[in-house]
């Protein structure tokens, strides 16, 4: 597995697919949507964060100095 936000996003979109599966019923339904929950817990903690290390790039950028170290998480 790959670790990307489009990779995330294929996830996203492969679990609404197996969600919206009209043949998956009764206890594997149940199952599918608890994987569901869990998929989407997941998914809203990696584009939190996501979104802080962009504050924080933004941040570094606007206030660049030399006694500003760049977070380690942002140099790639």
């Amino acid at each position: 597995m790959r670790s990307t936000l489009g990779d995330l996003n294929n996830h996203l979109f492969a679990q609404l697919e197996r969600l919206s599966d009209e043949e998956i019923v009764g206890e594997r339904l149940t199952e599918e949507i608890e994987r569901a929950k869990a998929v989407t817990r997941v998914a809203k903690q990696i584009i939190s964060n996501g979104s802080l290390v962009l504050q924080a790039q933004k941040f570094h950028t606007e206030y660049k100095s030399k006694d500003l170290q760049k977070p380690k998480m942002l140099e790639g």
